[in-house]
């Protein structure tokens, strides 16, 4: 399952609407996020991680390999 939906079901958050409503993009977007076909914006990133109750670095793990980005 993608983090972005897991996280979504977690905090439970029945419907991309509701994602979509709270965070002012559309529903395509939550879609999107959802299917692993983008990110969200590094604006929204603190107010989504809110309204799941995760972390940053939560939300953009990789759904097999941890964080999707790497230090060093």
């Amino acid at each position: 399952m993608n983090v972005m939906r897991e996280r979504r079901l977690r905090a439970a958050i029945p419907t991309q609407l509701e994602v979509a409503k709270a965070m002012g993009v559309k529903v395509s977007t939550v879609s999107k996020w959802e299917r692993g076909l983008a990110k969200p914006r590094a604006d929204k990133l603190p107010t989504l991680a809110k309204l799941y109750c995760c972390t940053i670095e939560e939300l953009l793990a990789d759904d097999e390999n941890g964080p999707v980005f790497k230090n060093g």
